[in-house]
């Protein structure tokens, strides 16, 4: 959003966290810097969805970590599920995205770079000023994405990833639920063989030689769940 349109149209937020403490904290920075703007507040992605589908914001301010519904667990998935939904339907919609998990968005990293509207990102950490200024910039256009990029240890592994989003799903099933290949083979309704491709595919990205950690005696599967974590795919 350009500055004329800022003064001359009552600035729409739209402000999405799971964590009441969040919400309140920031609503209160953009109405001490931002007095006359309109701040709408969802804490599930399914709620901010429809808020967009609206209200049409001039800015979103999200986590990633988000429920997709009331009383769910929040799930970094989700926001990036979100994003990626928001960046399909609203090509030129302002973003910011505020979270400690920053680093996941290397995943839809080519989502991003395509994206026509603003899209910067901040840590949680950050201060109040440098909040400030980063929310100015999305409501710019800007784009300000140094942390993820910095975090590129396996470029082709964003691409790879990008085509092939089951993959993100095999590292959610294998890592964050426990399960093994058979029961995500059942789960994700593919034969085991389909599966331990999958395995080949984010092993070849990541840059894993199996065959050289088997000399080594070392565990693949904590290897690549060890590359996939620094990669950014999981928590």
């Amino acid at each position: 959003m350009n500055q004329s349109l800022a003064k001359n149209t009552s600035l729409q937020i739209v402000l999405v966290d799971g964590s009441d403490i969040c919400l309140a904290g920031t609503s209160e920075l953009i109405k001490h810097q931002y007095p006359d703007a309109k701040i709408s507040i969802a804490q599930t992605a399914n709620d901010a969805i429809n808020q967009i589908s609206n209200l049409q914001p001039h800015l979103l301010i999200t986590d990633i970590s988000l429920p997709d519904t009331q009383g769910k667990k929040a799930q970094t998935y989700i926001g990036i599920d979100f994003l990626q939904e928001v960046m399909q339907n609203y090509p030129k919609l302002n973003i910011l995205v505020q979270s400690p998990y920053i680093k996941r968005l290397v995943q839809i990293k080519p989502a991003i770079d395509k994206h026509q509207g603003g899209f910067v990102i901040a840590d949680k950490n950050i201060t109040s000023q440098e909040m400030l200024l980063r929310i100015d910039g999305a409501l710019k256009g800007f784009t300000c994405i140094k942390d993820i990029t910095d975090v590129y240890l396996y470029p082709a592994i964003y691409e790879k990833l990008n085509i092939k989003p089951e993959i993100l799903q095999l590292l959610r099933l294998a890592f964050n639920e426990g399960l093994q290949d058979k029961a995500i083979a059942a789960q994700i309704c593919v034969s085991e063989r389909t599966v331990r491709n999958h395995w080949d595919a984010l092993q070849e990205a990541l840059g894993i030689d199996c065959h050289e950690l088997r000399n080594q005696g070392k565990n693949i599967r904590i290897v690549t769940k060890i590359r996939a974590r620094e990669a950014g795919l999981i928590d």
